[in-house]
C-alpha cells in the first residue's frame, strides 16, 4: 500500500471512527465490541483498496462495511431470549429488504446522537479519571494507542491494558449505550468536559517530559469540545469549555521561541497570537451569554483568557477584572490552584505584596504541597519586590519540583538571575 493511502486511511478514521463505532454500539449494545467490528472494517479497507481503490466516500464505506459484519454477527449468534428484543429491531430494520446496508446509506442516519451518547459511555463516573481520558481519545478521538501512551508519558502495554480495562468494567457494569436521564445527566454532563479540559491541559503546559507543549492534544481537546458544541448546543457551559480553550489555543505558537523555550505570556509576541482562534473563543463566550443564566467555572476562565485576548500588548491588560473574575471562580468553584491564580492576578493588580500575602496562606494546603507552581509564583512575587535572595530559593524549589524539562530549564534560569540580583 502506498503511502499516500496509508494516509488516507488514517485521516477518515480519524474523522469518522467515533461515528463509526457509536453507531455499532447502537447496534451490539456493547462499545469493546463495537470497537473490534469497526476495527474489523478497517482492516478490510486495508485489504481491498489498494486493488480496488479508495471509494468515493470512504467514511460510509468503512460505516456500511462495519455494519454488515454486525449484522453476520448478530446473525450468527445465538438469540438468547434476554438479548432477542434489544437486538431484534435493529436486525429487522436492516434487513427489511433482505439485503445489507448500502455505502450511501451511511450518509443519511443521523449520528449526533450516537457521536453523544459514545462520549457518555467513554466519560462514565464507573471508570478512573485516567480510563476516561484514555478510552475518550482512543473512542472518540479515533487516536492509536502508541500515540495515547507516547502524550501520557506511560508504557504502550500499560495505556492498552488501562483501555482494555475500561472496556471490561463497562461491560461487567453494564453500562447503557444511551444517553442519561435528567437527574444524571449534569453529573456525567460534567465528566465529559473535564475529561475534555484535562486533555486540552495536558497539551497546552505538558506535566512531563521535554517538550513544553503538545499541541497534538490541543487540537484534539478543541475538536472533541467542538463536536459536544455542536451536539448539546443549548448547554452553557460546553460552549465556556470551547472559548477557553479556542483562546488558550491561539498562543501557542508564541509560547516558544525559536529553540523551543518556554516564552511567558507577559512576553509573548502578541501578533503571533491566532487572531482567527481568538474570534472563534469569542464568539464561543458570546453564546454563553445569549443563552443567559451566568457563568460556570470554564465560562469564567474564558473570559479571563478573553481578557488577555483583548489586550494588544501586556501593559493594556485590564487586571483589576481577571482579578475579579478570579473571585468569582472562587466563590463558584474553589480550589487551591484557583487561589494561586488569584493571587498572581491580585499581584498584577493591586501590586506584589497584595499577592504575595494569598501565596503565602497556600503554603501549608496538602494539595500543593508537591505543585511546582506555588513556589513559582512566590519567587516571581518575591522577586517584585526586592526580596532576590529569597525569590532564587523559590525558584530553585519550584525547578526541583517540576517534571518538565523545559519548565526546570525556565526556572533555573529565573533563579540564576535572582541571585545574581542578590549579590
Amino acid at each position: 500500500m502506498t503511502a499516500d493511502l496509508h494516509r488516507t486511511l488514517d485521516a477518515v478514521w480519524r474523522i469518522e471512527s467515533a461515528r463509526i463505532i457509536g453507531a455499532l454500539a447502537r447496534m451490539v449494545r456493547d462499545v469493546g465490541l463495537a470497537e473490534e467490528l469497526a476495527q474489523d472494517a478497517l482492516v478490510t479497507a486495508l485489504e481491498q483498496w489498494p486493488d480496488k481503490g479508495v471509494p468515493d466516500n470512504p467514511g460510509a464505506w468503512l460505516t456500511a462495511t462495519a455494519k454488515n459484519r454486525a449484522l453476520d454477527l448478530l446473525r450468527h449468534r445465538s438469540m438468547q431470549a434476554t438479548k432477542a428484543d434489544a437486538l431484534t429491531w435493529e436486525i429487522e430494520s436492516q434487513l427489511q429488504d433482505g439485503a445489507p446496508p448500502a455505502p450511501d446509506s451511511a450518509l443519511d442516519e443521523p449520528i449526533g446522537d450516537d457521536v453523544l451518547r459514545l462520549m457518555f459511555v467513554a466519560c462514565h463516573p464507573v471508570l478512573s479519571v485516567e480510563a476516561r481520558v484514555a478510552l475518550t481519545l482512543k473512542m472518540v478521538g479515533g487516536l492509536a494507542t502508541p500515540d495515547i501512551a507516547r502524550a501520557f508519558l506511560v508504557p504502550e502495554a500499560t495505556l492498552a491494558q488501562r483501555i482494555v480495562r475500561a472496556k471490561r468494567t463497562l461491560s461487567e457494569a453494564r453500562v447503557p449505550f444511551e444517553l442519561p436521564g435528567p437527574a444524571e445527566l449534569g453529573e456525567r454532563l460534567d465528566a465529559v468536559l473535564k475529561v475534555i479540559y484535562l486533555i486540552f491541559n495536558e497539551g497546552y503546559a505538558a506535566t512531563a517530559g521535554e517538550h513544553w507543549m503538545r499541541p497534538a492534544l490541543c487540537e484534539e481537546a478543541l475538536r472533541l469540545g467542538r463536536i459536544l458544541a455542536e451536539l448539546a448546543p443549548q448547554v452553557t457551559e460546553v460552549h465556556g469549555l470551547v472559548a477557553l480553550m479556542e483562546i488558550q489555543a491561539s498562543r501557542l505558537h508564541a509560547r516558544t521561541d525559536a529553540r523551543g523555550a518556554p516564552v511567558l505570556l507577559l512576553e509573548q509576541d502578541r501578533t503571533r497570537w491566532d487572531r482567527l482562534l481568538i474570534r472563534r473563543g469569542l464568539a464561543a463566550l458570546e453564546r454563553v451569554d445569549a443563552l443567559g443564566g451566568g457563568y460556570g467555572p470554564y465560562a469564567l476562565q474564558a473570559a479571563i483568557a478573553a481578557c488577555h485576548a483583548r489586550a494588544a500588548h501586556a501593559d493594556h491588560t485590564d487586571w483589576p477584572r481577571i482579578a475579579a473574575l478570579y473571585d468569582a471562580l472562587a466563590q463558584i468553584a474553589p480550589s487551591p490552584v484557583v487561589e494561586l491564580n488569584r493571587a498572581v492576578a491580585v499581584g498584577m493588580a493591586f501590586g506584589p505584596a497584595a499577592g504575595l500575602e494569598i501565596a503565602d496562606a497556600l503554603r501549608d494546603e496538602a494539595a500543593l504541597r508537591h505543585y511546582h507552581l506555588l513556589p513559582g509564583v512566590r519567587g516571581d512575587l518575591l522577586a517584585k519586590l526586592g526580596r532576590h535572595s529569597e525569590a532564587c530559593e523559590e525558584f530553585r524549589r519550584a525547578a526541583a519540583l517540576t517534571q518538565n524539562e523545559r519548565e526546570r530549564e525556565l526556572l533555573t534560569e529565573r533563579a540564576r538571575v535572582s541571585a545574581d540580583a542578590a549579590r
